[in-house]
């Protein structure tokens, strides 16, 4: 399969304004997102998608591939489809610009889930470990059939204990955590970008809906952690800091 990894990137964002070109570790955000990506062994293209020339002469500048789209996309993966219609490529993954904690290995196993015949799309899920998070409706849990293909995305908690406990010990982990990556198939991104929202999708607020509401399959693969985002100004932070740490370790 050919493969390319296109991020998505805007500079508008209502908790954290201008946050691709953040860069008190001395790189940008979106650079840091940018070379995990390009760490990953399954692309032969690494791709950032905006619509802003303040972050496309970003990327360029630090030797970057950017590519500029439309500004009236409604999401990134609208964004990726239309950069993804230029490539000739099989495959595209799509990784958010605010996530510079994404591992390398992690995008080789999304991209691997797209082997399997059939398959429209991937993603990945972290197992639930907590009654928190299992409760929480800022997690977006998913399950899946026994083919490893989503049955269901929801910010309820699933699947629903009706008696006793969750056991989130069990083997194989019962309840999982979705995370936000995403790999298409090139010729399915057209369809999916073009078609409507679903009930189901607007009921949630879970893009993925739109794929499962209209028949479309998912692969869902188990990765060991999650990697944390950044969404807001403590969340940089606490990057940051960490990003900083790790250069102090590695100079010692």
């Amino acid at each position: 399969m050919r493969v390319a990894i296109v991020i998505p990137a805007r500079f508008a964002s209502s908790r954290l304004p201008g946050k691709p070109l953040l860069r008190d570790t001395g790189k940008y955000l979106v650079q840091h997102v940018y070379e995990q990506a390009s760490r990953a062994k399954c692309a032969s293209a690494v791709i950032v998608a905006t619509d802003d020339s303040r972050i496309c002469d970003a990327v360029r500048e630090f030797g970057g591939w950017a590519e500029m789209t439309r500004a009236d996309h409604a999401s990134g993966t609208d964004r990726v489809a239309e950069v993804a219609a230029r490539l000739a490529v099989d495959v595209v993954l799509n990784v958010q610009g605010d996530e510079p904690l994404i591992e390398p290995s992690a995008l080789d196993a999304l991209a691997d889930l797209m082997a399997v015949p059939g398959t429209d799309m991937a993603t990945l899920a972290v197992p639930i470990t907590s009654e928190e998070n299992y409760r929480s409706p800022n997690v977006v849990k998913v399950v899946c059939d026994d083919r490893g293909r989503a049955l269901y995305f929801s910010r309820s908690p699933i699947p629903m204990v009706r008696d006793g406990a969750p056991d989130f010990a069990a083997t194989p982990p019962r309840f999982l955590q979705h995370l936000g990556v995403y790999a298409y198939r090139k010729d399915f991104l057209p369809t999916i970008a073009s078609a409507p929202p679903h009930p189901l999708e607007e009921c949630e607020k879970l893009e993925q809906l739109r794929v499962l509401g209209t028949g479309g399959t998912i692969g869902v693969g188990v990765v060991a952690r999650a990697h944390r985002g950044v969404d807001t100004p403590a969340d940089y932070a606490d990057f940051v800091r960490a990003y900083r740490e790790g250069v102090s370790r590695r100079a010692a």
